[in-house]
C-alpha cells in the first residue's frame, strides 16, 4: 500500500493543489492535521481533502480551536486573528465535520501510527533531541508519522534520538523495520517553517517500508495574495515566501 502523507494544510489551497497533482502512485491518504489556520481557503481545503480517499486521520491544534474545541489564549496575537478569521467563514457543514475529526494517536497498520504533535500529547511540540526523547514513551509502533513542528526531519528512536533532516531539494528517503522506532516529521504541505518554502509532504510504502519526504513547488504569489485580500496579517504572507 503506498499512502501520501500531508499535514499542516493550514487553508493553503495552492500548496495542497500542487502536492496532488504532483505525487500520483499514492492509493490512500494519511491526513496529520491542522487543514486550517493561518491560510485564506479553510472551506477550499476542508471540502478538498474530504473528497479525498482517507484511510486515516487526526486533528491539529488549530483545528481544535477554529472549532472551539479549545481556547485562543494559547495563540500568538497574529495567529488568534487568523483563527478568529477562520471561525467565522467557516461554513456550519465544515465547522461540524472539522470539530469531529478524532483525536491521535492513531493505527494505520500494525507498525505504523499516525499523531499530530506526539502520541502522549497531541499539542506538544517535538523540535529537538530532548523532545524526542520525551515523546517516545509514547510510541508504540516502528513508525510514528507526526507533523506540528512544520519542519521535515527524522528521529531515529535508539537509546538517543538522532535528528536527520531532509538534505537539500532532493528527496530524503528513511525505512523503517520492525525491530526499530523513529518518528517522521514530513513537513507542513501549507506553511513549511524550514527555510525551504516549498509543499512538504511524504509517502509511505509499505511494501518496501519506506518513507519519502518530498517538496514541491507552488503559486506562493497566489497565495499570499489571498491572504492580504482577505485581510489577514501580512507576516502570514511575507513568511510562505521564506519557509520561516
Amino acid at each position: 500500500m503506498r499512502y501520501l502523507i500531508l499535514s499542516d494544510v493550514h487553508a493553503n489551497l495552492e500548496a495542497l493543489e500542487a502536492v496532488l497533482d504532483a505525487e500520483r502512485s499514492w492509493t490512500q491518504v494519511l491526513m496529520l492535521g491542522d487543514l486550517v489556520g493561518y491560510g485564506a481557503d479553510p472551506n477550499a481545503v476542508v471540502e478538498r481533502v474530504r473528497a479525498l480517499p482517507i484511510a486515516a486521520m487526526v486533528r491539529g491544534n488549530h483545528d481544535k480551536v477554529a472549532t472551539g474545541l479549545a481556547p485562543t489564549d494559547t495563540f500568538n496575537p497574529v495567529a488568534r486573528h487568523a483563527i478568529t478569521w477562520t471561525t467565522r467563514m467557516l461554513t456550519p457543514d465544515n465547522h461540524a465535520w472539522l470539530a469531529a475529526l478524532p483525536q491521535g494517536p492513531m493505527s494505520v497498520e500494525d507498525d505504523v501510527e499516525i499523531c499530530h504533535g506526539a502520541p502522549l500529547d497531541e499539542d506538544f511540540y517535538v523540535f529537538d533531541e530532548m523532545d524526542a526523547q520525551r515523546a517516545s514513551a509514547g510510541v508504540s509502533r516502528a513508525l510514528c508519522l507526526f507533523g506540528h513542528t512544520h519542519v521535515a526531519c527524522v528521529f531515529h528512536l535508539t537509546g538517543r534520538a538522532i535528528q536527520t533532516r531532509m538534505p537539500g531539494p532532493e528527496p530524503y528517503v528513511h525505512e523503517f523495520s520492525a525491530l526499530a522506532r523513529a518518528m517522521v516529521n514530513c513537513g507542513a504541505v501549507g506553511q513549511p517553517r524550514d527555510a525551504d518554502p516549498r509543499a512538504a509532504y511524504g509517502v509511505l510504502d509499505t511494501g518496501s517500508r519506506t518513507v519519502t519526504l518530498s517538496r514541491v513547488p507552488y503559486d506562493i504569489q497566489a497565495a499570499q495574495a489571498k491572504i492580504i485580500a482577505a485581510g489577514l496579517p501580512s507576516s502570514l504572507a511575507t513568511r510562505l515566501g521564506v519557509g520561516r
